[in-house]
């Protein structure tokens, strides 16, 4: 399953049936699990470890060292789920001892064309990054957000489940769950109506949602009595509960 024309470092822990194309480097510490499949001219780069049935298409860079001029070749690591898509040219970038040593990505989640996760971010489940989306350091991604084409992301911010940005959006503050953000700078719009109805969500935490919405981007009240009214909101519905638990957590401040 690896093509004589790859070349594959020694130390390397390679599952039997995981398929490596020819042109493609994997380097010292690197283990790939089974069923993974790396297209050719791939490069990997350790520590990294990935896990069972990815898809790493041509030209990805996978485990290469972070882009922080403090970083002096430190032992951190790349740690990646299963099922995941990485197509061509993304770059997945190693964390750093200043950000706990460790990128971590999670399962079932779909890198476009050219997207950039880089060090010390930690991504949720079943996330997509459009083609040419950018995540700068120490980014937190939850689970089912989609960022749209070239949507470029703030060092440290945070983006909660279920949210989505429109193409080109820089978003430079984090983002609540299940809204929708856009702009330069972002700004958020609504919330991710089209999104939750695909997943299941019933029609009262939508309409829910809405309504929190509206009380703390759109209510020409103040942001506390706002805020008590979520807080009503709340009381009856979790998910606009876990839109208040992000926002008190938020330590960037939230786009409005």
């Amino acid at each position: 399953m690896i093509h004589p024309q790859a070349i594959v470092d020694p130390s390397a822990k390679i599952a039997d049936d995981v398929s490596i194309g020819p042109f493609t480097v994997i380097g010292a510490d690197v283990e790939i699990a089974s069923g993974t499949t790396v297209a050719s001219h791939v490069v990997i780069n350790g520590p990294t470890k990935i896990g069972k049935d990815n898809r790493i298409f041509q030209f990805a860079s996978v485990g290469e060292k972070p882009q922080d001029l403090k970083f002096n070749d430190d032992p951190t690591e790349l740690i990646v789920g299963d099922r995941n898509t990485i197509r061509e040219y993304v770059t997945l970038h190693r964390g750093t001892p200043g950000g706990g040593g460790v990128t971590r990505i999670g399962s079932d989640n779909l890198f476009m064309a050219s997207s950039h996760v880089a060090h010390d971010c930690v991504l949720g489940n079943n996330i997509i990054l459009a083609n040419a989306t950018a995540l700068a350091g120490h980014v937190i991604v939850d689970d089912y957000v989609i960022l749209g084409g070239y949507t470029t992301v703030h060092q440290f911010t945070r983006i909660g489940a279920h949210a989505f940005s429109g193409f080109s959006t820089a978003i430079d503050r984090d983002v609540l769950p299940f809204f929708t953000v856009a702009g330069n700078r972002a700004r958020a719009v609504g919330i991710n109506k089209e999104g939750l109805k695909r997943r299941g969500y019933s029609s009262s935490s939508i309409r829910a949602l809405q309504a929190a919405f509206k009380l703390l981007i759109k209510s020409t009240c103040s942001h506390k009595v706002a805020l008590e009214q979520v807080e009503e909101l709340a009381q009856q519905d979790e998910d606009v509960r876990k839109v208040l638990d992000f926002l008190d957590a938020s330590e960037r401040g939230w786009i409005r």
